[in-house]
């Protein structure tokens, strides 16, 4: 078996943990008792060369939604480049370091392994498989993918997941052609709407010349954790220790205890304790990572001083450490943040928390529904752009009025939509990990900044931003740019309508899939000639 000491276990992040666990070994070993249990890691090469994975009949449908997506795919990225640089060969990916996936339990029966507990990942890895299969089709260096997708079974193709109610839609996605969902199970939709989003989530800096070096190293260095158990029921055992949600707190719950604990006064105690309870309920009305979410926003735009550096072996810094644990960090720093005695600590919670809370709450709404004043929020949202709220709270203080507030929260939401179309329009890449560099910059500049300061700064940053672009490279329709014309075209429709004295109906438009879908339509073919005359 080998060394788990060299994974990397810090590198989990947002991703959780599956689990594999079988009724039989692959290999039948009499001598193996019925109920033994072993653990082995595997790469996601060799996880995927053992056979195919169904799903049992209660497992639910796949569920993953972009932000899951997007978080896979910028940890994976972002793992592989603290490693790449530019000019590097394949063969020293072999020296890169690992990354941790999480375990999967899975129960055999014949030759296919029933899923228990890891579905939503190990589908997701496929569609990223199927997309970077895609991506190389024209390349010299190509490295093949396909094997891991599926098998050859007496020439019919045998999927790696193989759900016969799925097939239709992955065969239609590996071949490249349009597969509509309507009148598929949840599970079908999802794929379709994942899949149609890697285009535009898969980062700029892994197109070119890294490409086959992060396929090697996706395919060499991920590490998937197999759990297997030889009888169904320690299988189902170990998924319900392992999903045992009541035996761990959360970085959330830890942070509440550290800044309760340290306020002395007991009915200064029992307030905070109140307003942090009544605060992340309220949060996780958005959803179950929203209250994290929240506090790494806020943490990291208040206090965060420093970011990894982008070249090899970088130690993580200020805005890193808060990613992962910012309970831990805040303890770590408490003297930096103003947090001495047990009043600045009251003052924490029913001042500060309180009001950023209570702010997030309404960019929340604000990136749900357009707001008057804060419609970019909306729009970066519908970008995907979920580094903006850190950045929409940085210049605003617990002093300011509710008004002011969210003028500052208009200015930088607008500068981040901007931004966003200034790089779409220039064929730069608005990934997280391509983003996340330059907007923690943006954020440190404004932080704490007047309405006019962050008016000021933020207008020399697109100055700046316009003398790197030319627009020589027009923007065509094609396979990574539809989600992003799609968003541009139902603006464009929406703001002729309002001009035009009509309701504008952008919430419409923009939607891409189901039944109330819209879609893009030539007008007239990419020939200019042929219409040159009817313009003069």
């Amino acid at each position: 078996m080998a060394d788990w000491g060299t994974l990397r276990c810090d590198c989990v992040h947002r991703l959780g943990v599956i689990i594999i666990a079988r009724r039989l070994p692959f290999t039948a070993n009499p001598e193996l008792p019925v109920h033994d249990i072993k653990g082995y890691d595997l790469s996601v090469q060799q996880l995927f060369s053992r056979g195919s994975f169904g799903i049992d009949y209660y497992q639910r449908e796949y569920r993953w939604q972009t932000e899951q997506m997007r978080a896979l795919v910028d940890d994976l990225a972002s793992s592989f480049l603290e490693h790449y640089q530019p000019g590097a060969t394949a063969a020293e990916v072999a020296n890169y370091g690992h990354y941790f996936l999480g375990s999967i339990v899975v129960s055999q029966s014949g030759e296919i392994r029933h899923i228990v507990d890891g579905q939503q990942r190990l589908t997701s890895l496929t569609l990223l498989l199927i997309f970077l299969n895609h991506m190389q089709q024209d390349r010299q260096d190509k490295v093949s993918v396909a094997q891991l997708i599926y098998d050859d079974d007496f020439g019919q193709k045998k999927f790696k997941l193989d759900v016969p109610n799925r097939n239709a839609c992955m065969e239609a996605l590996f071949q490249g052609d349009d597969f509509n969902p309507v009148g598929h199970s949840d599970s079908v939709y999802n794929l379709v709407a994942r899949f149609r989003e890697l285009p535009e989530i898969f980062p700029e800096e892994l197109r070119g010349d890294a490409l086959p070096l992060f396929i090697y190293w996706l395919l060499r260095k991920v590490k998937v954790i197999e759990i297997t158990a030889y009888a169904e029921g320690d299988a189902y055992t170990i998924f319900e220790t392992m999903n045992d949600r009541g035996l761990s707190l959360t970085p959330t719950d830890m942070l509440k205890g550290y800044l309760l604990a340290n306020i002395e006064e007991p009915d200064k105690r029992h307030e905070a304790n109140v307003v942090m309870r009544d605060k992340i309920s309220r949060l996780t009305d958005y959803g179950k990572d929203t209250a994290p979410e929240f506090f790494k926003a806020w943490v990291r735009s208040q206090y965060a001083k420093s970011i990894r550096a982008r070249h090899k072996d970088a130690r993580p810094e200020d805005y890193d450490l808060i990613g992962t644990e910012y309970h831990r960090w805040v303890r770590n720093h408490a003297a930096r943040i103003g947090l001495v005695a047990s009043p600045d600590y009251a003052r924490f919670v029913l001042r500060d928390m309180r009001y950023y809370a209570d702010l997030y709450v309404r960019l929340l709404e604000a990136a749900r529904v357009r707001t008057p004043g804060l419609e970019s929020i909306r729009y970066n949202a519908d970008a995907g752009f979920t580094l903006q709220h850190q950045m929409l709270i940085a210049p605003i203080t617990p002093e300011d009025s509710r008004e002011l507030a969210e003028q500052k929260a208009g200015v930088v939401a607008d500068f981040i939509d901007c931004w966003l179309n200034l790089r779409l329009w220039n064929y730069k890449s608005n990934s997280y990990s391509s983003m996340q560099y330059a907007a923690f910059l943006v954020m440190r500049e404004i932080r704490g900044e007047s309405l006019e300061g962050v008016r000021a700064i933020l207008h020399a940053r697109l100055l700046e931003e316009r003398k790197e672009l030319d627009f020589s490279t027009p923007v065509h329709l094609n396979q990574f740019t539809g989600k992003a014309v799609h968003r541009q075209l139902a603006r464009f429709t929406d703001w002729l309508e309002r001009q035009a004295g009509e309701p504008g109906r952008y919430e419409d438009y923009v939607v891409r899939s189901g039944k109330h879908a819209y879609e893009v339509e030539h007008i007239w073919a990419n020939h200019h000639d042929r219409f040159a005359t009817s313009f003069l």
